[in-house]
């Protein structure tokens, strides 16, 4: 029985420049970490080879010392690495790869098939087909010439591409770097190792995406895993298992705030939140003054918690309740502005009554704002006993 562990998508030196200074390099530096993972678990479970499907480095332009750092990371396997280029690193005439070869920092047992062109793994019983990039947006299928390409009888054919495999993933994506979804049959494949998509996904029996070993988008595709393929002998349908390797959680938390109830679910949602989660919260509805001091208290709780926390409150109207009017203790002028604005939310006019809504809560912010908090929340907390 051969045995493979299938990666992709590495993007080692992503910088992750939409984040903040103190979180970004932490990020940056698990993607080397999930590569350290990665080797020791090719060594547990006695793999023969780990084929990684394309964009092992996120761009051309990163550092040296980036270069040489991931080439160190692969230490902890000593058995065959294949690689090739993805559409983030492409094989051109002068790129990361050509780099690293010249720094001398490619180890002996890392492969780099930057050329289409079948090479033997005799000792491990498989031929590998690659389809390297060239360059970063192609408009053919590169894995085409796998359909003739012949190999020695006795050998796994083991096809190695990168690209959108067509009509199957989501609409909008497959426009470069097209893949045929019948390739592995078309091919007498014995399996076709993809990357490019970031989440671990079942073409057919013989054609999986791996995905991203470290998630790095908020987008709930099935990522962090690590593909253990495991073959009985050539024409044999390969057993696939997921293996989790990812170190951080990425998700989005979107909440719509109708009644009290629905605040209280949030705020447990946001205390459940750890050092391993990065978080897109996106918060619309309606909410009380006293209910959106809780919130932003819980957000603050929580960003100190998580690893990353981005919240967005646009969509969430703040209006308050007669009670919270009265905590303010806006009269004279201000008052009567309150009274009108009020009773303008109930008009007939939706226009007006919308307008009016946004300028409340406009109002009551900077009210709430110039006054303390905590006597709000105390006042609301002692009348609610």
């Amino acid at each position: 029985m051969t045995r493979f562990l299938h990666t992709a998508d590495w993007q080692i030196g992503r910088q992750f420049a939409t984040f903040d200074p103190e979180h970004a390099p932490i990020l940056a530096e698990a993607r080397i970490a999930a590569v350290e993972r990665l080797a020791a678990l090719a060594t547990e479970q006695g793999v023969d080879a780990v084929l990684v499907a394309g964009d092992v480095f996120d761009a051309q332009t990163v550092s040296e010392r980036t270069v040489r750092r991931l080439f160190n990371a692969l230490a902890g396997f000593a058995g065959p690495w294949i690689l090739i280029p993805g559409n983030h690193d492409a094989a051109l005439a002068e790129s990361v790869w050509t780099r690293a070869q010249r720094l001398g920092a490619v180890p002996p047992n890392a492969h780099l098939l930057l050329k289409p062109e079948v090479r033997l793994f005799e000792a491990q019983g498989f031929a590998v087909l690659p389809a390297p990039l060239t360059q970063r947006h192609t408009y053919n299928d590169l894995t085409a010439w796998f359909d003739g390409a012949e190999t020695p009888p006795g050998l796994l054919r083991i096809g190695l591409g990168h690209g959108s495999v067509q009509g199957i993933l989501a609409e909008g994506i497959d426009s470069t770097n097209p893949l045929a979804p019948e390739r592995a049959a078309s091919a007498r494949l014995d399996y076709l190792a993809l990357g490019d998509w970031h989440g671990c996904k079942r073409i057919d029996a013989r054609t999986w995406y791996a995905g991203t070993p470290e998630p790095d988008r908020f987008k709930a595709n099935d990522a962090g895993h690590a593909l253990l393929v495991e073959i009985e002998a050539p024409g044999a349908e390969p057993r696939v298992t997921p293996l989790a390797v990812g170190r951080f959680r990425w998700h989005q938390l979107v909440a719509q705030l109708h009644v009290a109830s629905d605040v209280e679910l949030l705020l447990e949602q946001l205390a459940r939140l750890g050092a391993a989660d990065v978080v897109d919260l996106r918060v619309h509805g309606r909410i009380d003054l006293a209910g959106r001091q809780r919130l932003q208290a819980a957000i603050g709780s929580a960003e100190a918690r998580a690893r990353h926390l981005q919240a967005d409150l646009a969509a969430l109207q703040l209006v308050p309740t007669d009670e919270d009017i009265a905590n303010l203790q806006a009269d004279g002028y201000l008052g009567d502005v309150i009274a009108e604005l009020r009773a303008a939310q109930g008009g007939a006019d939706a226009h007006q009554a919308q307008v009016a809504q946004q300028a409340l809560a406009l109002l009551t912010t900077a009210l709430v704002q110039r006054a303390p908090a905590v006597p709000l929340l105390q006042t609301t907390e002692a009348t609610a006993a």
